[in-house]
């Protein structure tokens, strides 16, 4: 008998933000499992943590985040081994990920591992976009707008691209190339559409209407660029 995988979206920060499914599941899991950073630091257990009573915790210490994905693959392979003798052992096993899982999901990678052999079964969870989005008091898209997501490491033409083609543009994972991120949205004439939003709904929230205003260095890894068309009412 073999017990189910969870992988339960726990928001980006607020733990007010969780589904009521996500903390049933977390609840009457039998082992809860999440990233860890190598100093010990866990965003998703630490918005989970109310809830987390006397399950068995598997923490996954994850290798700081590189082009080269080769110690994290091998991260996620041992993670996935690890989940694999909890199910064996018919217990069942939430895995914590922040935001939503299917998107930018640290589950993705355990998903794709255990999903062929176990049953898998993936609960929504608020994305940083909307929460940002909510937070700023900006709506993303209206009437006849389109949107387009990237991220940070797409290529400066794709992001000017799509700064020029879109009305409206996310850019994800700002971090450490905000610099380059704000140059581009300069030169795409962006500038007085865009915000900058940096750990929302964390402690240490960040929200920037004037990216003028931001000095030229990097920023938080969990931050992003909200590039909306401004209405006149």
């Amino acid at each position: 008998m073999k017990a189910s995988f969870y992988g339960i979206g726990v928001g980006p920060g607020d733990p007010e933000l969780l589904t009521l499914k996500a903390v049933r599941l977390i609840k009457a899991a039998d082992v809860v499992c999440y990233l860890k950073t190598s100093t010990g630091k866990s965003l998703a257990r630490d918005i989970a943590s109310r809830w987390l009573t006397t399950q068995l915790e598997l923490p996954i210490v994850m290798p700081e985040m590189r082009i080269d994905r080769k110690q994290v693959n091998q991260a996620y392979d041992i993670a996935s081994q690890k989940i694999s003798e909890m199910l064996d052992q018919a217990k069942t096993v939430a895995f914590l990920c922040e935001g939503d899982p299917f998107f930018f999901g640290s589950y993705i990678y355990l998903y794709q591992r255990l999903s062929k052999k176990y049953k898998c079964q993936t609960v929504s969870g608020i994305s940083s976009i909307h929460a940002s989005s909510t937070l700023a008091g900006l709506p993303l898209v209206q009437q006849d707008d389109n949107l387009a997501v990237l991220s940070s490491r797409n290529t400066d033409q794709e992001l000017l691209d799509a700064l020029k083609t879109f009305a409206s543009v996310v850019i994800m994972k700002a971090g450490k190339h905000r610099p380059r991120l704000i140059h581009l949205i300069k030169a795409a004439q962006r500038e007085k559409d865009s915000c900058y939003i940096e750990r929302a709904g964390q402690t240490g929230e960040i929200i920037e209407r004037n990216i003028a205003c931001l000095s030229d260095t990097a920023g938080d890894y969990f931050s992003l660029f909200l590039v909306t068309k401004q209405r006149i009412p």
